[in-house]
């Protein structure tokens, strides 16, 4: 059946002409992999759960792509479809707008892209703290590409490594991972000054993470 006939299922509608678009591409990319059904299911998903958590409706557009695009790959790896290219880490807090935020990122740069990492949050916030922006910034860290994203079980069952932050009672527990729980200060409503205290706790967390790890550090 190819993606015209698809196309046809009974029942399916799209808000959004675009999600039908995608929902095309991802069904090529994941052909053999997914069946269509599964690629529509996870596009109208990641779409109404970034909707509802969106303050500028124009940014859904392009965060669902991103979105939905990772999950499958979440959920392909998990089932051992695609193969993991290295160690895969999952940065959980509650707003997924600070904390796991600058976890993800700087794993990303200090392990110059040895690790994958992926962040979300178990009551995501509507847009990332503009402090944590900022301080990460100072790094020469550019941040304003990313978004606040929901926690979903697709990228639990991917990680090796879920590092949770004040909200481990919301991550499912799967046998086989490592699990830990990082105390560290929510940054909502701090100065910039306590936002970089933070900022600094956590580069020292990432690169303990990597040496157990044993990931080279990047030069």
């Amino acid at each position: 059946m190819d993606v015209s006939d698809r196309r046809a299922l009974p029942g399916l509608s799209y808000p959004e002409e675009y999600l039908k678009r995608l929902a095309d591409e991802l069904a090529v990319k994941f052909a053999g992999i997914f069946g269509i059904e599964t690629v529509e299911r996870y596009v109208l998903e990641s779409y109404a759960a970034l909707l509802r958590a969106s303050r500028v409706k124009a940014h859904v557009a392009t965060r669902t792509i991103r979105f939905a695009t990772d999950r499958l790959t979440a959920l392909a790896q998990a089932k051992g479809m695609i193969a993991r290219a290295g160690h895969e880490v999952l940065f959980v807090c509650e707003q997924n707008a600070g904390r796991s935020q600058m976890a993800a990122v700087l794993t990303a740069s200090l392990s110059g892209g040895a690790v994958h990492v992926r962040s979300a949050g178990s009551m995501p916030s509507r847009e990332l703290n503009p402090a944590v922006i900022a301080v990460m910034a100072e790094l020469g860290l550019n941040m304003e590409q990313e978004f606040p994203k929901p926690l979903t079980d697709d990228v639990v069952q991917a990680a090796d490594v879920v590092i949770t932050m004040g909200c481990g009672d919301a991550c499912p527990i799967y046998p086989g991972k490592q699990y830990q729980d990082w105390d560290l200060t929510d940054p909502d409503g701090l100065s910039i000054e306590g936002v970089r205290i933070i900022r600094d706790d956590i580069v020292t967390r990432v690169r303990a993470l990597l040496a157990r790890l044993e990931v080279i550090e990047a030069v």
